[in-house]
């Protein structure tokens, strides 16, 4: 597996360096893009955060196919104790994206995926399988990636995503609440 980019992709942007890098190899480089803050601790570095995301989301293939997985779908598979310790693998990137100065949406974004990530992820099997697809790990590299490439860009996906979030996790309390009322009224014209 390839964790840099061609050696002329240093005088492109940082997102276009990104861009061809996962067109060429299938991940995303960082090497160039964002070596701003290479001090401190070594799991903050750009190195590890990729790779962490390799082993947490696509170090082995099936056979035969192109899909990946990592060892968070593995660890998801241990009842309960397994969807908590692959989640708090998971904070490692977001805590980086948050030590380097990563806008607030972009944040936020990446514990909504995280959280999507967890809380579907505890369902038994069908969690596991969503954990494969969806990827929490790298969807997060790939936001940390495009900020740093392009600081301070927000696209307009990342307010539709947060929109759709917040109207989603609002309906999810407010249907409950509606029918308790609705029940309540009922019982008080009986």
């Amino acid at each position: 597996m390839q964790f840099a980019g061609p050696a002329n992709s240093r005088a492109q942007t940082p997102m276009k360096q990104a861009d061809q890098t996962e067109r060429n190899t299938g991940s995303v480089d960082l090497s160039g893009a964002a070596n701003r803050w290479n001090r401190g601790a070594w799991i903050f570095r750009d190195e590890t955060l990729q790779k962490l995301e390799i082993l947490l989301d696509e170090a082995f293939r099936v056979p035969g196919t192109n899909m990946r997985f990592g060892i968070d779908g593995i660890i998801g598979l241990v009842p309960g104790l397994g969807d908590v310790l692959a989640g708090l693998l998971s904070l490692i990137i977001p805590l980086a994206a948050w030590i380097r100065g990563v806008p607030y949406v972009t944040l936020v974004r990446m514990a909504a995926n995280l959280g999507i990530g967890v809380l579907v992820g505890t369902i038994p099997i069908f969690g596991d399988i969503f954990d494969i697809a969806w990827k929490t790990n790298r969807r997060n590299y790939r936001l940390l990636c495009r900020h740093l490439g392009e600081p301070r860009r927000h696209t307009g996906r990342d307010w539709l995503f947060l929109f759709s979030l917040g109207t989603a996790i609002a309906a999810v309390f407010a249907i409950p609440l509606i029918l308790v009322l609705w029940f309540a009224t009922w019982l008080l014209h009986q």
